[in-house]
């Protein structure tokens, strides 16, 4: 009997030592992937570190939010073209590379903005800067929202509609109604919602729309083999188009909340545009970039019949998609090259402030040269890990002759960038390490004068109802606040 124990406790011990032994061989296996697909230098260390050092702590994480690279879309994408070029509706090379030629010179609503700027964000993005415009500014849930509405009322041959976070509450019944009554007066549908930001929809809302005949398809980013314990990566973008004539783009979803209706965030304060003229089209041409990666087929529409006329206006507008599919680290490079061309002053305004070595290099530079560098960042957190690291880089960029401030009246989610007297740029960004590498998020850079004013007077409102953050707020800090600051930061890269 006692060697009938002493062979079992041996056995165990043999076997758990075996699966001791091949967790740290995973681990090994796991850090050398880390360190040759892993973007930065530090993320890549963290997490060879720690996969060698506590395999049985981070094989787990590693697998949904270590790949640093979205696999698969830069295929479809490939493909797509590849479809678009033998499309019977295709446009002919003349016309392909008409967006691309050199435009005409700039006139006096333009000419303070650096043409190299747009030639940089041309090749970063795929998309070329594109003439004769409108953008309508809409400020918070309501104006933003009844604009929509309105416009899908209107609706006569197509309505595109894709959103990060869509609730089932009474924002989002009316968007279900809205949608079900276009396609039962012969308007077609498409419905494309990101799976995890939608992780509560209830599945009878998608059920419902597409018995009621809307094309409604989740954006999974787990499509592929490759990318299937991926939960890192997520689509970000807010598009409504409708049409081809009118897109709306900025950082409201479908939900109360958004319209200031939720406490303790309350009032709710965000940023969309209303786009009119040739920009459309290219914002449209992003949307069908992400309904082929979900369904790979194209919209039954495209590409869309007719040619989108010109708006009797001289606005220049750029359409910036950026995410993990991208050669490059797309957003990041973005804002670099914004603080890059600010002259006079660059304010930007985010919910949550977690830089980049890269970008904050490029702010501090733009500060030292003597731009009016500011940030306008929310006083209210609605996650608690991100507003701590925040704070701490909010007073890393205070040091840095930075100006930061927090509005005060409600949460603020608004994502906007203004440059000099000409420039704006509105969208669903936002200026942290999950906008700049793993969301798939959406920019409209406008130039023009008048646009630009409307913009910096907005901003001049939201500062008014704003407080400065000045350096003595960190050193009055109580310790523990400090180390909850400084741990919060540890997570930067998934932040």
């Amino acid at each position: 009997m006692l060697n009938f124990a002493i062979f079992l406790i041996f056995h165990n011990w043999l076997t758990l030592g075996s699966l001791l032994v091949c967790i740290h061989l995973l681990g090994i296996v796991a850090a050398c992937h880390a360190i040759l697909h892993t973007r930065t230098s530090q993320g890549a260390i963290a997490w060879a570190v720690s996969l060698v050092a506590m395999p049985y702590l981070t094989l787990i994480p590693y697998l949904f939010l270590g790949r640093s690279k979205f696999a698969g879309y830069a295929d479809a994408r490939r493909l797509r073209n590849e479809i678009l070029r033998h499309h019977p509706c295709a446009p002919s090379p003349q016309e392909k590379s008409a967006p691309h030629a050199p435009t005409a010179p700039l006139d006096a609503t333009h000419v303070d903005f650096d043409e190299r700027t747009l030639q940089t964000l041309t090749r970063l993005g795929g998309m070329p800067p594109v003439e004769g415009n409108q953008v309508r500014l809409l400020v918070n849930g309501a104006e933003t929202f009844e604009a929509i509405f309105a416009a899908i009322e209107q609706a006569q041959r197509y309505v595109i509609v894709q959103f990060f976070i869509v609730r089932d509450d009474a924002l989002g019944q009316r968007l279900k109604d809205a949608l079900l009554a276009c396609v039962a007066r012969g308007v077609r549908v498409y419905f494309l919602y990101d799976s995890i930001g939608c992780f509560d929809l209830p599945k009878r809302y998608v059920q419902a729309l597409r018995a009621g005949g809307v094309n409604a398809h989740p954006f999974f980013t787990h499509h592929y083999f490759v990318n299937r314990f991926q939960l890192n990566f997520r689509n970000h973008r807010k598009i409504v188009v409708v049409d081809g004539e009118r897109a709306f783009v900025g950082g409201h979803n479908v939900g109360v909340e958004y319209l200031g209706e939720k406490p303790p965030l309350s009032p709710w304060r965000d940023t969309h545009i209303e786009v009119r003229g040739p920009a459309v089209a290219n914002i449209e041409f992003v949307f069908t970039e992400d309904w082929f990666w979900a369904t790979q087929r194209l919209p039954e529409h495209y590409p869309a019949s007719g040619t989108v006329k010109k708006e009797a206006h001289d606005m220049r507008c750029l359409v910036m998609p950026t995410g993990p599919a991208d050669h490059y680290e797309t957003c990041s490079l973005c804002f670099v090259e914004l603080a890059r061309a600010a002259r006079k002053r660059l304010w930007i305004t985010t919910p949550y402030l977690v830089f980049d070595e890269a970008v904050f290099a490029a702010l501090r530079l733009a500060a030292l040269r003597g731009v009016d560098v500011r940030v306008l960042i929310p006083a209210r957190r609605d996650h608690y890990v991100v507003f701590e690291a925040s704070m701490l880089y909010a007073w890393d960029a205070v040091r840095a002759g930075i100006r930061v401030f927090r509005y005060q009246p409600g949460f603020l989610h608004q994502k906007v960038a203004l440059i000099d007297d000409t420039a704006a740029a509105i969208g669903t960004a936002n200026l942290d390490n999950r906008s700049f590498r793993l969301n798939f998020e959406l920019m409209v850079l406008t130039v023009h004068r008048g646009f630009a004013a409307q913009v910096e007077a907005m901003l001049l409102h939201d500062f008014a109802d704003s407080l400065e953050i000045s350096q003595r707020e960190y050193r009055n800090a109580p310790a523990w606040h400090k180390m909850a600051m400084h741990v919060a930061r540890l997570f930067a890269p998934i932040l």
